[in-house]
């Protein structure tokens, strides 16, 4: 049977979050493709973490250089152990764990043009420049895709050059768009009105568009793609129309996505002449003194064989003069270069920071992603990211390089940054986090490498009620095959204290909400300095929020979806407090209405839609409802109310009989598709004909509405077949009987019920009387003698369970009943069907990257408002967007609680009962749920 499924190569389970990002084509490319990397540093190492396991073909280590104590500060795969082993050979073994599926070589000897040409992509971390200038050149010359990213303590660059003429068959991630047609004039050129609910549509100039479901102008459906030109009422110019038969009615326009180029300049002319991402004139102007920086620091240490001193003050203003003395650069404004930036760059530069590298890891590996699978625009050319406030704001503060010199710590390349004196502080901090996902395990891990907690008083707390599962194992890398089933609050804790043996990591499996107040009360937060939410809830997150303004305790929140992502700070006194929507429904469009699931579907999602509920209410809710009234009562006479009767009826109408055998289930499945299909369609088409009209004359069945035609049973289609063979084994499974997979049996069958007993539907109980509830009281008691129902739960992982089979069938058939398209990506289907919130190990790196940022501002002396970052940003489009929170309003006094403490002062922050804070409008996308 052609049912539309994944290749064999893709293991759909363990990439069911990453699919609906992605998509097969690209995830084919992404499992075919070979990648260089150069550079096992701390950045290097989470580069290679995140494409393995986002399921890269192959990854092919570089890096000779033996282990030192600075690594240890960022790079997760090494250990104490591994000092002065090499580092490539040092981190093999732990990334080819994480992925079973993709080859990790090592290269141990030079990097040489033959050894380019064997790869797509070429990655340099932690490279001197005439390494990138001389591998750069060559992967041009090859058309070999090639990236540069650094790290040099609180500062990051990122150059990406995938050549002079590179396609990117995807551009976004947005879905394109569509509309519901008025009315199309004859003409040169033709002209297309929308319906009033799409006028204030997003099409543009140049757009190209299909058209389908039109009725009269026939020649427009299925057509090659047409460019538009959008006019000033908004109609739409679609070209020559002047020869096509006249329009009647409906239909829908559907944009339709094109390649588009992008063009890459060589490393040797992007370093004088660079383009940089930038939102404004000033942050472009950062972004070259950034730029002139790192040239300085290769400049500095090709002069003097190493990097500035930490916050060394001769080697500092060194730096700062070379990069005076470099010349300007091409197309950018002359203005002077800032010295204070310079130098502060120059004093921080030999550190090795976690987040840093966690940041500029996750981006440059969605960069190598976008290189290997055409999708998404790639970066025009170089990003710089700095999180120089992190330091303190009065250079005074700033640390001496006595407390930052080294110490053969594994602490070392954050020490030469903040200072042993910080160090020692931060090991002394207690933190909860609250959720032990992707988000959650990343966290872990920047925790552990930080030292957050590793002091002799300080410490972790992990909460987390979950399991794990088969596909968490593609985003959260604590976790291994053989952890499957176990409590995550307890496996991500004994794996973090592996990668820190000095850190304690207490795991919580009891939920942490009101019902758990006796475990999560004063005392426990009186041991907390600071509170981490990664949870999967708005509901989750609002109650964690609460208990951190009760507890007075700072909040670091964070939450992906797809290639989004968001970081945000709420500290008492300081910033606003936490605000979102109640729920994830409030924060959503309405749900579509059943009535248009039902009768009026428009898209291929109101079909799944509508499947999906077939599948609850056929074999989950008529299960539950008979239980319910077998518990319950014995008699109709005990039911309360008329929703439980009525419920009776509609389940006990689709039941029927309790079946007894296999053909009995194929039976009840073939009268179940009539009904649906076809009895159902006939049955709307006598209460609303083809041409029905409304009072102006109107059609009904134009725009939105498409007008359905009933499907004839036919053994010979596909989803014809997978809907019985689907439907009646989950029939079966409902009444403990034996199903069946083979479909020639499942034929022959059919072919015979066809022959002796045509199918039919199932008769519909009359309405509520003395004689009906007589009727409806005979047929519960004969239900009532018979083994309980099972009731279904909708998984869409397992293999073999019939729930995806019946889903997708039954929304083919409805699209078929009603003209519409369905798409072939499978990926898509699933997201829509399972209500997957997307997911990428990038996005989640990149979010507790920035979470570790704010959490270095939380250690040591207060900081003001000004000194924190609320930061959004989208991978897919390249966007970085940092702010500063909003201060928080003041409110009148309360009164003392004296049931509960901390005791609130006179004056305490807005909103614990207060409107929307500003911070929430900041968050440009209706819902990001957090795991």
């Amino acid at each position: 049977m052609a049912v539309l499924e994944p290749s064999e190569w893709l293991d759909k389970e363990l990439y069911s979050r990453q699919l609906p990002v992605l998509g097969p084509p690209a995830m084919q490319r992404i499992r075919e493709a070979k990648v260089l990397l150069s550079g096992l540093q701390g950045l290097g190492a989470e580069v290679a973490k995140n494409l393995v396991l986002m399921g890269v073909g192959s990854l092919t280590l570089h890096d000779p250089h033996p282990t030192c104590w600075s690594d240890l500060a960022a790079q997760v795969f090494l250990s104490e152990r591994d000092l002065g082993k090499s580092r490539a050979e040092a981190s093999q073994e732990h990334l080819a764990q994480l992925n079973e599926a993709v080859q990790v070589f090592v290269h141990p000897s030079d990097i040489t043009e033959d050894l380019l040409l064997k790869f797509q992509v070429v990655v340099l971390t932690a490279s001197k420049l005439e390494e990138q200038l001389m591998v750069g050149a060559l992967c041009h010359k090859h058309g070999i895709c090639f990236l540069v990213a650094d790290t040099r303590g609180l500062v990051g660059q990122l150059f990406c050059d995938f050549g002079d003429e590179f396609i990117v068959h995807d551009p976004t991630e947005a879905e394109p768009l569509t509309a519901a047609i008025q009315h199309i004039t004859q003409g040169f050129p033709g002209v297309l009105t929308l319906r009033g609910e799409d006028k204030e549509h997003s099409f543009c100039d140049g757009d190209l568009v299909t058209f389908s479901g039109i009725k009269g102008m026939v020649e427009l459906n299925s057509c090659s793609p047409r460019p538009i030109r959008v006019q000033k009422d908004r109609s739409l110019e679609i070209g020559d129309t002047s020869t096509f038969s006249p329009y009647l009615h409906g239909g829908i326009v559907t944009e339709v996505k094109r390649p588009e180029t992008v063009r890459h300049k060589p490393l040797d002319r992007a370093l004088i002449q660079p383009c940089v991402v930038a939102p404004s004139a000033q942050e472009a102007h950062r972004a070259h003194c950034l730029h002139q920086a790192f040239r300085a620091l290769h400049k500095f240490q090709n002069l003097h064989g190493r990097l500035p001193q930490p916050w060394d003050p001769v080697d500092a203003e060194i730096m700062v003069t070379l990069a005076q003395n470099l010349g300007p650069l091409k197309g950018a404004e002359e203005e002077p270069l800032n010295e204070a930036l310079l130098r502060t760059v120059a004093l921080s530069s030999a550190g090795v920071l976690s987040p840093m590298a966690s940041i500029l890891g996750a981006v440059t590996a969605q960069e190598v992603l976008k290189a290997i699978s055409r999708k998404f625009i790639p970066l025009d050319q170089w990003l710089y990211f700095d999180a120089l406030d992190c330091l303190p704001e009065d250079e005074e503060l700033f640390p001496n390089p006595e407390d930052c010199a080294l110490r053969d710590s594994r602490y070392d390349g954050q020490i030469a940054v903040f200072g042993a004196g910080f160090q020692e502080t931060l090991s002394h901090q207690h933190y909860l986090l609250v959720g032990a996902g992707a988000i959650g395990c990343e966290l872990l891990k920047g925790f552990a490498l930080v030292g957050l907690g590793a002091g002799a008083s300080g410490g972790v707390t992990v909460v987390d009620m979950d399991h794990i599962e088969y596909s968490n194992l593609s985003r959260q890398f604590l976790f291994r095959p053989w952890d499957i089933d176990k409590p995550k609050a307890e496996v991500a804790a004994a794996a973090t204290q592996d990668l820190n043996p000095d850190l304690e990591v207490m795991a919580h499996v009891q939920v942490l909400d009101h019902t758990t107040e006796h475990i999560y009360g004063d005392n426990f937060f009186s041991h907390v300095d600071g509170v981490v939410a990664a949870v999967d809830s708005f509901e989750a997150r609002h109650y964690v929020a609460a208990r951190c303004i009760h507890y007075l305790k700072p909040l670091l929140e964070a939450g992906t979806q797809g290639t989004k992502g968001s970081a945000s700070v709420f500290v008492p006194y300081v910033t606003e407090v936490y605000k979102g929507p109640a729920s994830a429904e409030a924060s959503e469009d309405a749900p579509t209405p059943v009535c248009t699931m039902r009768r009026f579907p428009s898209t291929y999602e109101h079909t799944l839609e509508w499947a999906r509920n077939e599948f609850e209410g056929l074999f989950r809710l008529s299960a539950e409802t008979i239980s319910c009234y077998q518990q319950a009562c014995t008699s109709l006479a005990d039911v309360d109310g008329p929703q439980m009767l009525t419920s009776l009826q509609r389940v006990l109408g689709v039941l029927r009989v309790r079946p007894q055998t296999w053909r009995d289930c194929v039976m009840w499945a073939l009268g179940h598709w009539q009904l649906c299909f076809h009895d159902d369609i006939i049955q709307l088409l006598s209460l609303l004909p083809p041409d029905k009209v409304h009072e102006d004359g109107t059609p009904f069945w134009s725009g939105p509405k498409r007008c359905p035609q009933p499907l004839k049973f036919d053994i010979s289609q596909d989803m014809h077949l997978l809907y019985i063979l689907a439907a009646a084994n989950l029939f079966a499974q409902m009444h403990g009987l034996p199903g069946s997979s083979d479909q020639i049996a499942l034929r022959e069958l059919l072919n015979l019920l066809l022959q002796t007993d045509p199918p039919h539907p199932a008769p519909v109980l009359a309405e509520s009387g003395p004689e009906q509830l007589k009727e409806l009281q005979e047929a519960l008691e004969v239900w009532s003698k018979g083994p309980p129902l099972k009731s279904l739960v909708f998984e869409k992982d397992e293999d073999g369970n019939f729930h995806m089979d019946f889903v997708r069938a039954a929304a083919s058939l409805q699209s078929q009943n009603y003209g519409i398209s369905e798409p072939v990506d499978h990926a898509q289907s699933m997201r829509m069907v399972s209500q997957i919130i997307p997911a990428i190990a990038t996005t989640t790196a990149a979010v507790a990257g920035l979470l570790g940022l704010e959490l270095y501002k939380m250690v040591g002396r207060p900081r003001p408002v000004g000194a924190f970052r609320h930061t959004y940003l989208h991978l897919a489009e390249n966007r970085l967007q940092r702010s500063v929170p909003s201060t928080p309003a003041i409110q009148k006094g309360r009164k003392r609680d004296r049931k509960r403490r901390p005791l609130w002062p006179a004056c305490v922050p807005s909103g614990i009962s207060g409107p929307v804070g500003p911070w929430w409008s900041l968050c440009p996308w209706p819902r990001c749920i957090h795991e």
